[in-house]
């Protein structure tokens, strides 16, 4: 392969839309909302509705920098620019390790969901099959990764339209369920729309936002869009409408179907739902969403691992060998390392099936939560730094320089969160472990790299 050989442009403007789309839907959309409404009841809305606009605004911001120079292929590149190389050597490696543990999440995920069906068959089998699946297919083109992701998203959203179609019929009808008729009066007629007060508004948000993790997935295409200029904007733009739709569209419908306190927390909300209905194969139906959303996941996951150990490869953050492309300029050997790395949770599967899934989620979101960070850092660097090409830019991020400052509370504000749950507060001590080894590692590299060039 030639030296200055690049990613492909593979991804069409149908791709990268679907891209964004399913990076917004996820487990924790599907299984994870039941837990939330268990929480925070109605207001559950509200809490979404909030972090959506964070989300949004986040992503304004990697879109401004990422159009501001048309060779970056992702955000380690102006974390580079603006922060450093130190920097960008961290959030490199931590955008790395964030999607390696949620593939590992959702690898476990699709293990327990095609138990489901065939409940004699070890957890750790179906993993090891879907993980070589998946890491063939993103071998073959990235066309074909966008080909697959699109199929993926798509199966999720027409679930999701479905129930917000049949759900709305099942309220205007005010179909019976077992626990009443179906109102929009089921909204504030069970305590109100806090009935836990502030604190089980306050606590949702730790699902909620890991609901999100993976939206700023689009800005990881950048460098295989065809047409990047028309189509991130686009993709970007229409997030506010999807989480409308999607988020608070679907739970809408859902809590005035089901009056909040009757939803099982341990049990997707979307299974009940369908149930209620009277479709007799519901679980089935949304066991094959949620296993498609789970695979959909980890494609993702091998997909932007890949990519940015090849962008950290072209710094000299990673060995020069993660930098080959194959003849349909894919970075083989990055997809192979990560894939090596995912398989852990196979073995992991096979040692110890059970325990292992909420430490993984709670670590990635708090180092989610990092990365989120460092974009909205580095667009108050780049404006501060290039006022000039700042002003020229099409796509710029809405109140500057107030919505960073806001951001960055609102993640302050999550770490609190983290903080006051049991279940996630250990990642707040494992994760510190690995932004010091990260550190540590870095000046080893760069003191080594000074003696060999003085």
């Amino acid at each position: 392969m030639s030296e200055n050989q690049t990613l492909a442009r593979g991804l069409k403007n149908r791709h990268v839309q679907l891209l964004a789309i399913g990076g917004a839907i996820g487990t924790g959309l599907f299984l994870g909302s039941g837990k939330s409404i268990h929480l925070a009841g109605p207001s559950i809305l509200f809490a979404y509705m909030i972090t959506g606009v964070i989300c949004f605004l986040i992503m304004r911001a990697l879109g401004e920098l990422l159009l501001s120079n048309l060779n970056y292929h992702s955000f380690v590149d102006f974390v580079h620019d603006y922060l450093g190389k130190g920097a960008a050597f961290v959030t490199g490696w931590t955008y790395w390790f964030c999607w390696i543990s949620l593939a590992m999440a959702d690898l476990t995920a699709v293990g327990l969901y095609i138990q489901y069906w065939f409940p004699n068959v070890a957890q750790w089998v179906p993993c090891l099959i879907a993980l070589v699946i998946l890491l063939i297919m993103n071998l073959a083109t990235v066309k074909l990764f966008g080909e697959m992701e699109f199929w993926f998203a798509l199966i999720k959203v027409v679930a999701i339209v479905g129930l917000i179609i049949v759900g709305t019929f099942m309220i205007i009808k005010g179909f019976s369920t077992d626990a009443g008729a179906s109102s929009f009066t089921n909204l504030w007629s069970h305590g109100g729309f806090f009935p836990n007060g502030i604190s089980g508004f306050i606590l949702s948000f730790q699902m909620v936002v890991f609901a999100f993790v993976g939206i700023e997935l689009v800005g990881l295409t950048a460098g295989e869009t065809e047409d990047p200029e028309r189509v991130i904007p686009k993709a970007i733009n229409n997030i506010p409408i999807r989480i409308i739709i999607f988020y608070i569209g679907a739970l809408f419908v859902i809590m005035s179907i089901y009056p909040w306190n009757s939803i099982n927390p341990d049990k997707s909300p979307f299974v009940q739902v369908f149930s209620a209905a009277g479709i007799v194969a519901a679980a089935s139906i949304v066991n094959f969403v949620v296993l498609t959303s789970a695979a959909s996941a980890c494609n993702s996951a091998i997909f932007s691992t890949s990519r940015m150990v090849y962008s950290l490869a072209k710094e000299e953050n990673a060995p020069k060998s993660m930098t080959k492309l194959t003849s349909h300029q894919v970075p083989s050997n990055a997809l192979i390392f990560s894939a090596i790395v995912i398989l852990i949770s196979v073995i992991l599967n096979y040692v110890m099936p059970k325990g292992v899934f909420i430490l993984i989620t709670s670590i990635s979101t708090f180092c989610f939560i990092f990365i989120w960070a460092i974009i909205v850092v580095s667009h108050l660097k780049y404006r501060k730094a290039n006022p000039e090409l700042a002003a020229k830019s099409k796509f710029k991020m809405p109140f500057y320089p107030i919505s960073n400052y806001v951001i960055l509370a609102f993640i302050a504000f999550v770490l609190v969160v983290l903080a006051l749950s049991e279940e996630t507060r250990v990642a707040l001590f494992v994760t510190p472990v690995w932004f010091i080894m990260l550190s540590a590692i870095y000046k080893i590299r760069k003191s080594k790299f000074e003696k060999q060039n003085s």
